[in-house]
């Protein structure tokens, strides 16, 4: 383990200004490359209570822009068209890097980093994603995945496309096949092949002797 000095708040790891141990992997590939952090020495031990007002007053106004953005971008919808099975399962999945790029393209400049995503997407429908704009400032947003603009719309209203989609089928399947009336029915609507009633009968030829 490696003992670093915290310069901004660290989620679950601890607050500006404590001290922690955390593992060589960690520290190199992110804590120390982006700033979070440094080497606990008895150097760096006095720059940061040198420099600890301007970084808190640093991280103060990075915290204030963050929840000027977040106020515009709570709440926001991004679209993903996927392509996806019958039971809804992606061909493939949704990554942080993919809701980065949507989010941008809405108009809101966000890094995959910023994307707080467990495990990539793999399913169709509607999907809360929560967003770090700052250690301190956080928002959440909705990730409707899905086949066709469409399809997406119907899920923003509560309704699952694959679920109408097999309603369809089913009335469908359900519904008597109606046949022509011309295939059905004989001369006068009697069926094909049906003799035509005694009293109609006679009075047809009542009115052939008449004639």
């Amino acid at each position: 383990m490696i003992e670093l000095i915290l310069l901004e708040r660290v989620e679950k790891l601890g607050q500006m200004g404590q001290v922690v141990k955390v593992k060589p992997g960690f520290a190199r590939n992110y804590l120390l490359p982006q700033k979070k952090a440094l080497r606990t020495t008895r150097e760096n031990l006095a720059y940061f209570d040198s420099q600890r007002a301007q970084l808190e007053a640093n991280n103060l106004q990075r915290k204030t822009e963050a929840s000027e953005v977040g106020g515009k971008l709570e709440g926001l919808t991004v679209l993903l068209i996927r392509q996806a099975g019958e039971s809804g399962q992606l061909y493939g999945s949704v990554s942080a890097r993919d809701i980065a790029q949507a989010v941008t393209e809405a108009g809101f400049t966000i890094e995959r980093r910023q994307v707080v995503l467990e495990r990539p997407i793999k399913t169709l429908g509607l999907h809360p994603v929560r967003v770090a704009l700052h250690p301190e400032v956080s928002v959440t947003i909705t990730c409707n995945v899905a086949q066709s603009a469409e399809e997406a719309e119907m899920q923003a209203r509560g309704i699952d496309p694959l679920r109408a989609r097999e309603e369809e089928e089913e009335v469908a399947q359900a519904a008597p096949q109606e046949e022509s009336p011309s295939l059905r029915d004989g001369p006068l609507g009697r069926p094909p092949g049906s003799r035509p009633s005694p009293r109609l009968r006679g009075e047809g030829e009542a009115r052939t002797a008449g004639g």
